[in-house]
């Protein structure tokens, strides 16, 4: 980032570089277990829910690399290796179910990830509302991503 776009973000740059690796982190975390998750789901809708989880690990990918952007322009890098990754996410042990039919179980785990990510950006938005209006508007868009996949979960765990 250039001295003026350092200069315009009212915060600790150590404190969101922080902020921002564990939102990283998560990303990434959750970007496997969808990844692994479509590759082990089975039942008679393997294909469709397989495909949605695949796209889920494109989506969080996808974040991932927009959160990354930030954290270099805020001078920082992200976290390189996955187990610093896991650790900073702070979401715990993920346990798909051992069922691999059970659809639900799986999409619980998902359900689970999204409100972890919305609790994650909600927070991030408040603290940068009227200090970081670059990194405040990439939390209220991935906070707006995360609300919408919350939903969709919610949805197919009616069906």
């Amino acid at each position: 980032m250039g001295e003026k776009g350092r200069q315009i973000a009212k915060l600790d740059h150590k404190w969101l570089v922080a902020e921002l690796s564990k939102a990283y982190a998560f990303e990434w975390v959750v970007h496997h277990y969808a990844a692994l998750a479509a590759n082990i789901v089975s039942g008679l809708r393997t294909p469709v829910y397989s495909e949605i989880f695949k796209k889920a690990a494109e989506g969080e990918f996808g974040h991932a690399n927009k959160i990354a952007k930030r954290i270099a322009e805020l001078g920082g890098e992200p976290p390189e290796t996955l187990s610093d990754m896991e650790k900073l996410a702070g979401f715990g042990k993920v346990s798909f179910p051992k069922d691999r039919n059970d659809i639900k179980g799986f999409i619980k785990v998902f359900l689970k990830m999204e409100q972890h990510a919305i609790a994650l950006y909600d927070n991030l938005a408040q603290k940068t509302h009227g200090k970081d209006l670059v990194t405040h508007e990439l939390a209220e868009d991935l906070l707006a991503d995360e609300v919408a996949e919350e939903e969709e979960y919610e949805n197919m765990l009616r069906e």
